[in-house]
């Protein structure tokens, strides 16, 4: 992303499961004449159930309902940036009100190593449905001249805007984590040229927050990150940093190997030089416990699960396998930041609750089959306990709640009754994060870039 280009922000309608724009007997055999493109009656509407559904025909599409969301809004980056956080910034906790501000930080995936970056990304004047349609206004309640007198500029504030800072990185992003170290911010980036970085991105953010006007990129250049580490000289997808221990952070790669590190003085890390072992395939994601220090989780290729007490020593950190947790590939994980749960993904498509009293026994306490693709991300309601949310490559965002019942009265045949929302619109969801700061906000990343919205339910 060069420095004169500008990152555009839009409010694009994304494609969920509300609606679908099913032809009559009468309109389908129109199809092949002028009248293919006639706007369908709104009682001809049909639900559109991924999966389900039966394949839309010649001229059907599908359609969403507004009504659905309270926040959406989409944007993108030159590149795309299939893993980002969400960074915790100092404007107040359990925000409500809208418009909205938030930041996150992302990795990219450019064709070239040298043409990478960490983009620090200001989201500002995040609005609601409601309020969009009002900026947008009413033409038929609004005469000529009256439009002519609006106060462009003034519309133009009110408008969403990403004010973003990029890093020069050279060589693709597989994962990106941030955390706050003191009064500093810090991201970790797992490269795919096998190495794993700290940055600090405090003036980035600092410079993206007092940044106003258009959506734009401005180039930020630092010489080096704070601190570098080859390990294997192999890639890796495992990274988390701990909430419980100032610094604490772990790294697994392709070659069955995690890491540990611990902040020392100076900005500098050591990491341990005997890995925790006992994986058979590549470590594809890592998750500490939000409450027991040292509890680690990691997910493998090789089908399951582990648990590791990171204050033993390496040869006996390994407290729990769950051997099968998946038919195939456990892609990721998630832990439950109340109850002592964890939720797991894999390329068979499940979605997997595990509780800590039974996991030594490898039985999962909920496993929900809807996707029709491998899950590629996970992660718990910050504030619901019961509540996360799921991607896969089916293109899909799903939302769940755990502790929803079966009604046979409002049940839909094939669809979990714990699925609360699935929204759809993009392609190869990668990664998906609640915000922790502003409740109900969902935030992902594709293919084709990202989408930040809030739902009616959640």
């Amino acid at each position: 992303m060069s420095a004169e280009d500008d990152v555009e922000m839009k409010e694009e309608q994304p494609i969920e499961d509300v609606e679908d724009t099913e032809s009559s007997d009468e309109e389908e055999e129109d199809d092949e004449t002028e009248d293919e493109d006639e706007e369908v009656a709104e009682n001809q509407r049909q639900a559109y159930i991924p999966g389900l559904s039966r394949p839309l025909k010649n001229g059907e599409e599908l359609d969403f309902d507004p009504s659905a969301y309270k926040v959406f809004h989409s944007f993108n980056s030159d590149w795309p940036c299939l893993s980002f956080d969400v960074v915790k910034d100092g404007l107040g906790d359990n925000r409500v009100q809208f418009p909205a501000e938030c930041y996150i930080v992302s990795g990219t995936q450019a064709d070239k190593p040298r043409d990478n970056e960490i983009i620090v990304m200001g989201l500002k004047n995040l609005s609601t449905m409601r309020k969009q349609k009002e900026n947008k206004g009413d033409d038929s309640d609004t005469s000529e001249d009256e439009s002519e007198d609006e106060d462009e500029e003034e519309s133009k504030k009110r408008e969403p805007k990403m004010h973003a800072v990029s890093i020069p990185h050279f060589g693709g992003i597989n994962r990106i984590r941030a955390d706050r170290l003191g009064d500093s911010t810090v991201c970790a980036c797992w490269s795919d040229q096998g190495r794993v970085q700290v940055w600090n991105i405090t003036d980035a953010l600092n410079y993206s927050h007092g940044m106003s006007g258009e959506s734009k990129t401005e180039v930020q250049k630092i010489d080096r990150p704070l601190f570098t580490n080859n390990g294997s000289g192999k890639e890796g997808y495992g990274l988390a940093w701990s909430s419980l221990k100032t610094g604490d952070l772990a790294t697994g790669d392709i070659i069955k190997k995690i890491y540990l590190w611990q902040m020392k003085e100076g900005g500098q890390w050591a990491v341990g030089a005997n890995p925790l072992a006992g994986h058979k395939k590549s470590v594809e994601d890592l998750s500490w416990s939000p409450t027991e220090t040292g509890l680690l989780s990691s997910c493998s290729a090789d089908g399951s699960i582990k648990l590791w007490d990171t204050r033993s020593t390496p040869k006996d950190a390994c407290v729990c396998t769950v051997q099968k947790a998946h038919e195939s590939d456990v892609n990721v994980i998630s832990w439950n930041r109340h109850e002592n749960l964890i939720v797991s993904g894999g390329d068979d498509g499940e979605l997997k609750v595990w509780s800590l009293k039974t996991i030594q026994f490898g039985q999962p306490v909920a496993v929900f089959k809807y996707h029709n693709g491998p899950i590629t991300s996970v992660e718990w309601h910050p504030d619901e306990t019961t509540t996360f949310m799921a991607s896969g490559e089916d293109d899909q965002t799903t939302m769940w709640d755990i502790a929803t019942e079966a009604d046979g009265q409002t049940n839909i045949d094939g669809v979990p009754p714990q699925l609360m929302f699935v929204h759809m619109g993009q392609k190869e969801v990668k990664e998906v994060h609640w915000h922790p700061q502003i409740p109900g906000l969902a935030i992902n990343t594709s293919i084709d870039g990202f989408n930040v919205f809030k739902t009616i339910n959640i």
